[in-house]
């Protein structure tokens, strides 16, 4: 959601700032401010739109001074606009806030706080913040401060400056993710993730909920609400400032889809043992807590009887494939639920039951709530993120990494197809722990698995295909996207990536299932995307079928298909063609050409394609 910079120290802070914010715009970009303590006075300017307003706004009067923070929004409450804009203020204009979170109890705070004389000037949760600081201030910011998150309820990131101590910068934590910088030379930078905070320092601290943390120049002190003082260690950031640049590509999605021969590399690199088929998870290593003993993660898993599989939007796709490849290859019974349902659901601990969480962020709000609500029954929960240090990889009991690197494209795509890999090398892992394939298979899909990075280079070789199409179908306002089995989550995951940068109308269905409805869409008007590779042949023969039905009404049929597959030309009005492989692999090739057609179609219709209007990256509120 939004994005939070804080700063203090002696570099130029306009820039300090707005570079910090230009990293965090991902989160959140329909408007934007910055306030700084200049001469022991706060100055703001805060704008509806994107930075380049704000920037703008900067370079006719710079700000001085050495402490200041900076906020790009995704708005919930109040429309985009310079009021609703944050910073926002106390009565006085002596205390600024920017927030990330919601305040659930707001408007019960707003209406006391109107009858003890305050005045409100926005439509915003976050103001009634700054007015119950200046409620409760009585000479001590901190003390102030406290008092304030008590009455709070809802999930909150906050950075807080206030010309009553204007050499300070405060900081809290409470579900919105927040990473404290420390700075060789005294100074401090704070923000919602590394990517703002790498080019002035590596060694970071990762804030808990419930942290207050007082900035000044030189020094910092760490609290709870209690006022008791917390002791934290400090970590290196690796991310790379590669890894945050467009290196030449016109967007990042277009980079992060051509990152994928790299990035399934990645997943893969270390955790294959080829001549025996064999999978080492080092992550799985860790020691968890059941209901009975204290056991290793793996030895838990291999005589686990259930799985809970739970994540949202492109996390939640990727979840389904791994559905299909837990049931097939370990032969466990798995159930994949979405985050947002299950947080308000009875959860029921049946023994040898394990949940998985899966999150590109590690920071999605309805996942670890469940995640949370998990570890109250005590049901062990693991994880499959990218973020190192993000919640989810410090909350869960132990857990995969995805080796991605960042992602900052709002439609994820890298993300989608290290998951899918991760859970694949999962359930091979189970497979052989459980012996449910042999090994001449397990050889054979891993095998299959080290190829995919190849063929998924020859893929991208083709874009060119892909522009065309997309130039004949840009201009359709509703398309249908139909697979089968383990393609079945990769249809809905291609609509959705149509969805979310081109605006338009998609929707994805088990084949199978058009029958039962969607067929009554099909005309000429209606594109339908089919995946038809040759996963195996009853599949395939019922996939055709399909096809014939959509031709026999008129739909123009647009068909995924494996190399040297001569019908499909006869069936399809355009053919994309993949590189054969394991029917269970399939996904990791056919999520390609749907994400570069995706691409191609929204930068043909003038689509925003990195800021998709209405998203973020990190849903981090409800």
């Amino acid at each position: 959601m939004c994005g939070i910079i804080g700063y203090i120290g002696k570099k130029n802070i306009n820039e300090v700032i707005m570079r910090g914010l230009e990293r965090l715009e991902y989160r959140g970009y329909d408007s934007c401010g910055i306030c700084v303590v200049q001469d022991g006075k706060l100055l703001t300017k805060k704008t509806e739109g994107r930075l380049q307003k704000l920037n703008a706004l900067l370079l006719n009067k710079p700000f001085t001074g050495n402490v200041g923070i900076g906020h790009t929004r995704w708005a919930t409450h109040g429309a985009p606009n310079d009021i609703n804009a944050h910073p926002q203020f106390d009565c006085a204009q002596k205390i600024a806030v920017v927030h990330n979170g919601i305040i659930e109890n707001y408007q019960t705070l707003r209406q006391w706080l109107m009858s003890r004389g305050h005045k409100f000037v926005s439509e915003t949760d976050t103001e009634v913040i700054p007015h119950l600081i200046e409620e409760h201030y009585d000479g001590d910011l901190l003390r102030a401060i406290q008092h304030t998150l008590k009455l709070l309820e809802g999930t909150y990131g906050l950075a807080i400056v206030s010309s009553y101590e204007p050499n300070k910068l405060y900081v809290v934590r409470n579900g919105s993710p927040l990473i404290l910088g420390i700075c060789s030379n005294g100074e401090f930078i704070v923000a919602s993730d590394a990517t703002a905070i790498i080019d002035l320092t590596r060694t970071v601290t990762y804030l808990a909920d419930g942290e207050i943390v007082v900035l000044e120049q030189g020094k910092h002190k760490i609290t709870n609400l209690a006022n008791e003082k917390i002791e934290k260690e400090t970590e290196e950031v690796l991310l790379d400032l590669a890894e945050i640049e467009k290196g030449g590509f016109p967007h990042f999605m277009l980079k992060e889809i051509f990152e994928q021969t790299e990035t399934i590399t990645d997943a893969l690199r270390g955790r294959i043992i080829l001549k025996q088929g064999l999978v080492r998870l080092g992550g799985l290593d860790t020691v968890i807590k059941t209901q009975e003993k204290e056991i290793k993660a793996s030895d838990f898993l291999s005589r686990t009887d259930r799985f809970i599989i739970s994540a949202c939007g492109t996390s939640w796709h990727a979840a389904l494939v791994g559905e299909y490849l837990l049931e097939s290859f370990a032969k466990l019974p798995t159930e994949v639920e979405y985050a947002s349902e299950l947080r308000y659901r009875t959860m029921l601990a049946v023994p040898n039951t394990v949940m998985f969480v899966i999150s590109q962020s590690g920071e999605t709000a309805d996942t670890i709530a469940v995640l949370r609500k998990a570890k109250e029954v005590k049901i062990p929960v693991l994880g499959i993120v990218n973020v190192v240090g993000s919640s989810i990889a410090r909350e869960t009991d132990a857990g995969i990494y995805l080796h991605a690197g960042s992602e900052i494209g709002v439609a994820s795509t890298k993300a989608f197809t290290s998951q899918v890999v991760v859970l694949t090398l999962l359930s091979l892992f189970l497979a052989e722990k459980r012996q449910t394939l042999s090994e001449s298979i397990r050889v054979e899909i891993i095998n299959a698995l080290e190829n995919i990075p190849q063929q998924v280079k020859e893929i991208l070789s083709r874009q060119d295909d892909l522009k065309r199409i997309a130039k004949e179908y840009h201009k359709y306002n509703n398309f249908l996207y139909l697979g089968r089995g383990v393609n079945f989550p990769v249809a809905l995951e291609g609509a959705l990536k149509l969805k979310e940068i081109s605006y338009i109308h998609a929707e994805g269905y088990p084949a199978a299932e058009m029958k039962h409805g969607p067929i009554a869409l099909i005309d000429k008007n209606m594109p339908v995307v089919v995946i038809a590779t040759d996963t195996d042949d009853l599949i395939y023969q019922k996939v055709v079928s399909n096809i014939e039905e959509v031709r026999a009404r008129g739909g123009n049929i647009i068909a995924i298909a494996t190399e040297g597959n001569q019908e499909m030309k006869n069936l399809a009005t355009e053919v994309i063609y993949v590189p054969k492989t394991h029917g269970y692999l399939t996904p990791l090739l056919n999520v390609i050409p749907l994400q570069l057609l995706a691409y191609h179609i929204a930068v043909l219709r003038g689509c925003d394609i990195d800021k998709p209007r209405h998203l973020a990256k990190s849903v981090t509120v409800e």
